[in-house]
């Protein structure tokens, strides 16, 4: 006994000695970053944030700190622009230095650099400029992505008659239609709305989307070298990636056997073509595994970006019964009941244009998360941002 009274202050005393030893080598690790609230050992500041209430979390720190200042989320420093002006400096003046893009590791442990969304340098440069350029000026002739649009919404309304008014839970068929419009694109080719392979698709994605901010998947992304050791949820995540991604990949093999470099369908057959055109250099990026990565983030952000959108958009239409009055009032009288709504509308429409960009300010689009190495910046510090140098936006929805 007497033996262990005298260890327990060396022991703590030791404790003491690696803690002030961590905070002095973080600290001459990442001084050049701006000041902010002195983090504890493994966890950082998550102490110091409402998980409730993040951005009024961040609201409170950056009256004491400014506008900019460092959070420590778990041992990984996160700089955080709070504020209209912040942000604008650092997105808009200074934009080319801000480029980057820090990894959620959840995600870029699977994805390992490539694709689109979790990519950064040469390889981000090249399948954004190859994306953008594929979608813009898609099938060298073929259907544009309007006009498949345009379709769905057909098959869409459809779907919506057969409940025939009695009330229904609409979060899967708006999300059923725009997955069509992006296998459309991605591979040409439309689903039933009771096809099982889709019906699969979706649940992958759903789940996902619900998992993403688990308290065990922001764990994996706060210490990823030591949970993705252990069994969890983040396998199962992975998982269900894996199989989106092998989804894409056997596309890719049927487009491979019948594809005709002078009449691509879509996506798959434009990116497939290019890595034809580039076989014989050793740097080129369009190899099969960004293709494969690209499709998948193609397929997996713009089905739930855009669902979520239009059940968000539902929702506040109806508790604004007013604002949901004036847009069908102007879409009766620029577009009328005979004709389909197109781009050309849009400059005629500028109400239900302002609801539109009102709907996507108003929501969370996506769940906050613990992600590492990012510019994290604080919704409450956005809200009322003006869209131009004199006019300030009056919300619609509160």
């Amino acid at each position: 006994m007497e033996l262990l009274g005298a260890t327990t202050p060396v022991f703590i005393i030791f404790v003491i000695c690696l803690v002030f030893l961590w905070v002095w080598k973080e600290g001459r690790k990442w001084g050049r970053l701006p000041p902010g609230p002195t983090p504890l050992p493994i966890i950082g500041n998550l102490m110091q944030l409402n998980l409730k209430d993040i951005p009024a979390s961040l609201s409170k720190l950056a009256k004491e700190y400014g506008p900019v200042y460092t959070l420590y989320v778990g041992s990984t420093p996160t700089v955080v622009l709070h504020g209209y002006e912040a942000v604008k400096e650092a997105l808009i003046d200074q934009g080319d230095e801000f480029l980057g893009r820090g990894p959620i590791p959840i995600i870029s442990d699977f994805q390992k650099g490539h694709g689109i969304l979790f990519s950064n340098g040469e390889t981000w440069k090249q399948m954004r400029r190859f994306s953008l350029m594929t979608l813009r000026n898609f099938g060298m002739g073929k259907r544009s992505i309007e006009e498949r649009v345009q379709e769905e919404a057909q098959f869409l309304v459809e779907e919506l008659r057969k409940t025939e008014a009695q009330p229904f839970d609409p979060t899967l068929i708006l999300s059923l239609a725009p997955c069509n419009v992006i296998c459309s694109t991605l591979f040409n080719e439309r689903f039933q709305y009771d096809d099982e392979k889709l019906l699969y698709l979706m649940r992958l994605l759903n789940e996902n989307f619900k998992k993403l901010s688990s308290r065990w998947n922001q764990m994996y992304n706060l210490w990823p070298k030591l949970i993705k050791h252990l069994p969890g949820e983040h396998r199962a995540f992975s998982k269900r990636l894996s199989n989106v991604k092998n989804f894409i990949l056997e596309k890719v093999k049927e487009h491979q056997e019948s594809l005709d470099q002078n009449s691509p369908r879509d996506y798959i057959d434009c990116f497939l073509s290019k890595m034809e055109q580039e076989k014989h250099n050793p740097m080129s990026e369009f190899d099969l595994e960004n293709l494969a990565v690209c499709g998948s983030n193609l397929f997996v952000a713009g089905t739930e970006t855009t669902s979520s959108t239009l059940r968000y958009g539902l929702l506040l239409l109806m508790k604004h019964p007013e604002v949901q009055a004036k847009v069908h009032e102007e879409i009766d009288s620029v577009i009328g009941h005979n004709q389909r709504p197109s781009l050309k509308d849009k400059m005629k429409m500028p109400y239900t244009e302002a609801v539109l960009n009102e709907i996507q300010r108003y929501i969370t689009l996506v769940p906050w998360h613990h992600s590492v190495s990012i510019i994290v910046f604080s919704l409450a510090g956005l809200q009322g941002v003006p869209q131009s140098r004199d006019v300030r936006p009056r919300p619609l929805f509160g």
